[in-house]
């Protein structure tokens, strides 16, 4: 395994999806900007659903087409979250090249998020998968409720073993966990990447974590130790699902950064850049965020040096 985590910042979909504050357009191009200024290099921007189930994704084309053309001469990948055809279409149309897609553990978490059971959902992803390589599109695919179901409760990993390993040998990118609700045990997270390490290739495998429950930066260095150095975050620690009772913030990118210093592990993102949009972000929301970091970095952050931490 490599000495660098990569992140995926998932801030401007997942972070703003749940607002009830509706965030004007060109604040979310500027968080975009913001976020390539701090070295970040992949970004999931928008999804691409239906405006009434998920208002403040209403403008999603204008925001990937906008980000893409602004950032074409740049390494960064913008990513789109899309749940079927329709989905694709738009999303493609708007010059997105890089999607994730998502298979529900649970089948009656799936029922509520998109309608469909878990096998319906699989299908699609399915058909998905195979129009984006034909397309030539990077693909990701999310194993909802990996760990925990809102409705269902813990799941078996045995269960949760045989969806990832199904899910892989469609040959997509990147496999993503998520602890959706934020319900994970730090030994389970460890466990279950650790045993999928063994079966998928881990360097394409990441970890999507909420903070609900305060262990979030506990779950995220179990996966670390299991060998995982792809992992999703969103600054300011916002977050979560409209489809998911309980579900709080993400796992915030400020804390994940400095994480991964104390670990002896570089990110590349400038941390004094990741603070900026956190105080930018909570003057558009009207409340404070950040993560766990943040009494600390305001106390020294006038004497701090190692802003980024590489």
């Amino acid at each position: 395994m490599n000495d660098y985590i990569k992140i995926y910042e998932v801030g401007p979909r997942d972070g703003l999806q749940n607002e009830a504050t509706a965030i004007d357009t060109l604040k979310k191009y500027h968080l975009i900007d913001s976020l390539v200024a701090t070295g970040l290099q992949h970004i999931e921007v928008t999804s691409f659903v239906h405006p009434k189930a998920v208002p403040q994704m209403a403008d999603a084309d204008v925001v990937m087409k906008t980000a893409v053309s602004k950032h074409k001469h740049t390494d960064v990948m913008f990513t789109g979250l899309v749940f079927n055809e329709r989905g694709y279409e738009r999303a493609f149309a708007a010059g997105c090249r890089a999607m994730a897609f998502g298979v529900s553990v649970s089948d009656t978490f799936s029922q509520r998020n998109t309608r469909r059971s878990s096998q319906e959902a699989f299908a699609t992803t399915r058909e998905l998968v195979t129009r984006a390589k034909r397309d030539g599109v990077w693909t990701r695919v999310y194993v909802m409720t990996a760990w925990v179901c809102p409705f269902e409760g813990i799941m078996a990993s045995g269960r949760t073993t045989a969806v990832a390993e199904q899910i892989w040998e469609l040959g997509i990118d990147e496999l993503a966990l998520a602890d959706t609700i934020g319900h994970a045990s730090p030994l389970a997270v460890g466990q279950l990447m650790e045993n999928l390490g063994k079966r998928l290739d881990m360097n394409r495998l990441a970890v999507h974590l909420h903070d609900t429950q305060a262990i979030g930066l506990a779950n995220a260095t179990t996966a670390m130790q299991a060998g995982v150095r792809i992992f999703d975050s969103s600054v300011g620690g916002l977050g979560g699902c409209p489809f998911a009772p309980g579900a709080a913030g993400n796992l915030a990118t400020e804390d994940l950064v400095f994480l991964a210093y104390k670990l002896g592990l570089g990110s590349g993102v400038d941390f004094r850049k990741l603070w900026q949009i956190v105080y930018d972000m909570e003057q558009w929301i009207g409340r404070p965020i950040g993560g766990r970091t943040r009494q600390w970095w305001e106390s020294v952050c006038n004497n701090e040096p190692a802003v980024v931490f590489k």
